[in-house]
Formats: C-alpha cells, sequence, structure tokens
C-alpha cells in the first residue's frame, strides 16, 4: 500500500504593511494645514476685507498715490466711527465714486475749519499726523455736523478735496476702515491712524 503524497507547506508569516516615511506623514499633515489655512484666509478677505487702491495726495504721507491696502467692510457694525480713523465712503457728489479721508468731526460737534487748521467745539484739534507744509489757507464757517453725520479732511490739506468743498458725509455712505497696507511692500503691515487729535 503506497502511502500518500501531501503537499509540502510552509507557513508564511503576514507581512504587515510598510510604516509610511515619517518625512511623507509630516508633509502630508503641514499640506493639509496649509490647504486650511488658504481657503480660512480667501474667506476672511472676501467677506471681511476688501483690497482698494488709493489714487491721488490727498492722504499722503500715511498714504500714497497707488498704494494698495485693505479695508474693514464690517468694523462698523461692532463699533463706532471714531475721530482719527481713515474711512472709505461713496463720494456725496457722485455715489458711483469712492473717496478715502480721515474722520476729524463727530455727529453734534461744531467744527470750524481756520486757515487749514480744524477748531472742534471751540477748540483747536491736536493734529499729530499732520505735517506743518500741508496745511493751506482754506476756511470754513463753523458748523454744527448733523445727526450720523462726519466731518472728513484728507491729511494733506493743500491737495484735498474733502467736507470743506461738499460737506459732511452720511454715516451710511462709510462702508470701510483703511486698516492694512500690503503694497509697497516697504510700507507693508497694519496702518497707524491713531493717536486720535483731540479739541
Amino acid at each position: 500500500m503506497g502511502m500518500e503524497e501531501r503537499p509540502n507547506r510552509v507557513a508564511s508569516p503576514a507581512t504587515p504593511p510598510p510604516a509610511p516615511r515619517p518625512f511623507l506623514s509630516e508633509l502630508r499633515f503641514w499640506l493639509r494645514d496649509l490647504f486650511v489655512a488658504a481657503g480660512l484666509a480667501a474667506i476672511i478677505i472676501v467677506f471681511l476685507y476688501q483690497p482698494v487702491k488709493v489714487e491721488g495726495t490727498s492722504m499722503v504721507p500715511v498714504l500714497t498715490d497707488q498704494e494698495r491696502i485693505f479695508i474693514n467692510k464690517f468694523v462698523y457694525r461692532f463699533e463706532a466711527i471714531q475721530r482719527g480713523d481713515i474711512v472709505v465712503f461713496w463720494y456725496p457728489m457722485d455715489r458711483t465714486k469712492s473717496f478715502i479721508k480721515r474722520v476729524v468731526g463727530l455727529p453734534g460737534e461744531m467744527v470750524e475749519v481756520r486757515r487749514g487748521h480744524v477748531w472742534v467745539n471751540g477748540k483747536e484739534l491736536t493734529e499729530p499726523y499732520m505735517r506743518p507744509d500741508f496745511y493751506d489757507t482754506t476756511s470754513y464757517p463753523a458748523t454744527r455736523i448733523p445727526p450720523d453725520h462726519y466731518f472728513v479732511l484728507g491729511d494733506h490739506r493743500s491737495s484735498s478735496n474733502d467736507s470743506r468743498v461738499w460737506g459732511t458725509v452720511e454715516a451710511k455712505f462709510i462702508y470701510g476702515k483703511a486698516v492694512f497696507c500690503y503694497w509697497p511692500f516697504d510700507k507693508f503691515g497694519a496702518l497707524r491712524t491713531t493717536p486720535n487729535g483731540s479739541p
């Protein structure tokens, strides 16, 4: 009687999958975080901030011609407009155009301009952002600012079309506050719109 032939079997141990390389694992997580951060940044820029280009010299030296800045479009939903803020608004004489100026007079205040110098409620306004050679000889009679209106001026008084010419700006037409410069690179950073002047 012949012996039954049985096939030879060799037990092969289970081979675990190779462990991921540490560098590739870290790279994957780094790229994921980068995409998330970029997405959040895009959402913030689109919905909270707006890039604008400055045209003209009325806000020199803080802002120069062709400078690129971001404006915060929602800040005034949570806080009041302050004296010293640099704001962007629809030009009262043509709602299709935007202007950028500094707030110097608040609702209810009595504002007067004497040869380029601002007086609020009978006291001269301290304006540390002004250069002495940028004052001009333009005057504006003492006027009470209506409710929800603001008196705005350029920092370069001799080169600015502002409230001395066309009056105050209604709050509903102010749609942003200048907060950040991103071009040119030598001015990259937050805009220093303070210290606020005080009468």
